[in-house]
């Protein structure tokens, strides 16, 4: 049996032009395709997933941005940033006698005739920016892909070249298609979108360098993606993905000119015009698939967490927290169950699971030593974490919640818009008095909604939105924070100093396996179990009149964390024995 005449990697619009021509031969309309996929997707499906070649397409970083060849499948992994609505474009039309397709593509690869017949569709546009925070172990490196795309240039150079002469029957050169009038009005940048539900962007993107995609000004870690036939609740504000699918950077995009387009009446304004190519790539998608902690692993082994295997990671990772802390093993316990939370629920405005962090009496000669070894830790066990030096000129100044810019009808960032899963250091020991102008009450108010709701404010200048989160805190203070009201405050007593050791990669990947996936067990507490919880509760009231709701519903989260720390389902007396011990160790530390 012959194979396709197209190759998937290098020329993944062979595969769309085909399956499109092979529709259209086969009697159907170019109207009953509005919406909707004629073939192509099944065979990205199988080459990706059944044949298992989704790891020999090229991930786009900013480090590897440089070295992607254009209309090639690649990959890139990012937050949703901005939804910027949906795009009408000429999917289909009529060169002659013979129809022809845009989708997946920028701009026209045949001259129209304004007369000809089309068909207009939509795809729906979102701006996607690299995980806030993502650390540099989750990425390939430039040395890694440019030895990935020595490889992948050789095995499909000569596949390509064949291609390349089978297609050169199109009915006009390239030059042609480029210069051609009817193609410059199918540009991206002039014909009309309709932006439904806007929410623009992020930042400008810095970039130098040389790239291989034509007109990109080399690093650009951001990304248009270009979703077709996908229904929109798949897709959410600030969710990780991964697409799949045609790089394009077309210098066309760049130039400006007055010509009328044809479909510019009574449509909007572009909403891409703020998104330049030669800053901003194109991702034309085929298949997307949401991410999770998991997918960031670099060698991520599927083995289920059971006890036996978890027990000995748990007690590595343990000793390697107490070594990092001073030798502190009470502060190094409460880490490991900070490390572990999760928000499970909500009920009105309880976040169910969170377990925020407040390490006191670290003043600036002790947080130079443990702030910076704890830090480091961290960046080096979890794939996004973000550290941030709460002053007063930061509070007055820093923008925390995104924004939206009517003006450019972008959602401009802010600190705050971060990916679920996130580990957020606060760092308050250069926090000295001031005056806290109109900005700094807003942003200490922000934080202190994140940290109570697990919430963020975005402003939407007519009204505001919360928008639910999902983020671990951190707080390190010299005495309790005012400003963060933790859910647990552990006095920090290290007894040494340059106790770390030094650890190796296998040590690391067991680590941030442990830490992604015992922390998404499921939890319960059986009915034997939940009455000695319960009568252990009312005794500690009981005893203790100044214990709050909050302090006997953290003690549960606590014992759910403690459970699954040793990679069990369901509370145990020994577990729940534990996290009182641990209680009454810190309360110790707190008279």
């Amino acid at each position: 049996m012959v194979g396709p005449q197209y190759d998937f990697l290098a020329n993944p619009l062979g595969a769309v032009r085909s399956t499109f021509d092979t529709a259209i031969a086969s009697g159907s309309d170019p109207s009953s395709l509005d919406g909707r996929d004629w073939g192509a997707l099944p065979l990205f499906r199988r080459f990706l997933f059944d044949q298992s070649r989704l790891s020999e397409v090229p991930v786009l970083t900013p480090a590897t941005i440089r070295l992607v060849k254009p209309n090639t499948l690649v990959r890139f992994r990012g937050m949703i940033q901005d939804m910027l609505g949906n795009e009408f474009y000429v999917g289909a039309y009529k060169d002659g006698s013979v129809w022809r397709t845009n989708k997946f593509m920028d701009v026209s690869q045949c001259p129209m005739d304004s007369s000809a017949d089309m068909r207009i569709w939509e795809r729906q546009l979102l701006y996607c920016v690299p995980v806030p925070g993502l650390n540099p172990w989750t990425q390939v490196s430039a040395e890694e892909f440019g030895n990935q795309s020595m490889d992948w240039t050789s095995e499909h150079g000569e596949k390509r070249r064949r291609e390349d002469d089978e297609s050169s029957d199109m009915p006009v050169s390239g030059d042609e298609v480029q210069n051609s009038p009817n193609t410059k009005r199918m540009r991206e940048g002039e014909h009309s979108s309709l932006a439904s539900h806007s929410q623009g962007a992020a930042t400008e993107i810095a970039s130098s360098g040389t790239s291989l995609v034509s007109g990109l000004d080399g690093d650009s870690p951001s990304c248009l993606v270009k979703i077709y036939d996908s229904s929109e609740s798949e897709l959410k504000l600030n969710d990780i993905f991964e697409f799949v699918g045609i790089l394009t950077s077309d210098p066309e995009l760049l130039q400006e000119d007055n010509e009328d387009c044809d479909l510019s009446s009574g449509f909007s304004e572009d909403p891409l015009r703020h998104f330049p190519p030669n800053k901003v790539p194109r991702l034309h998608c085929f298949i997307h698939r949401k991410l999770a902690v998991q997918d960031f692993l670099q060698n991520n082994p599927i083995i289920e967490p059971k006890p036996d295997l978890v027990k000995g990671i748990r007690e590595a990772l343990l000793r390697h927290f107490t070594a990092v802390l001073g030798n502190d093993d009470v502060a190094a316990h409460f880490m490991l169950l900070h490390l572990l939370s999760k928000v499970h629920a909500r009920v009105d405005d309880l976040a169910v699971g969170k377990l925020s962090l407040n390490l006191t009496g670290f003043k600036k000669q002790i947080v130079s030593v443990f702030g910076k070894q704890l830090n480091l830790a961290l960046k080096n066990l979890l794939p996004f974490t973000h550290c941030m030096p709460l002053t007063v000129e930061y509070l007055n100044t820093a923008s925390l919640a995104p924004k939206k810019n009517y003006d450019t009808n972008r959602l401009e960032t802010g600190v705050l818009q971060l990916a679920e899963g996130s580990h957020l250091i606060v760092d308050e020991t250069k926090l000295e008095a001031g005056t806290l102008n109109s900005v700094g009450v807003e942003n200490a108010r922000l934080l202190k909604n994140l940290m109570e709701l697990q919430k963020v404010e975005y402003d939407f200048k007519y009204y505001k939105m919360d928008m639910a989160t999902d983020v671990q805190l951190l707080v390190l203070s010299e005495g309790k924070s005012n400003i963060l009201p933790a859910d647990v405050i552990v006095p920090f007593q290290p007894s040494a100093t340059n106790c770390s050791e030094a650890v190796t990669a296998e040590a690391l990947e067991a680590w941030r396996w442990y830490l992604a996936t015992v922390r998404q067990l499921s939890h319960s507490i059986e009915q034997e179990m939940q009455k000695v919880v319960e009568n252990d509760l009312v005794a500690a009231r009981q005893a203790d009149r100044s214990l709050s709701s909050q302090d006997l519903s953290r003690w549960l989260t606590m014992g759910r964390f403690m459970s699954v720390s040793y990679g069990e389902t369901s509370l145990s007396l020994e577990h729940w024995q534990m996290v009182k011990e641990l209680e009454r160790l810190r309360r110790e530390r707190l008279r």
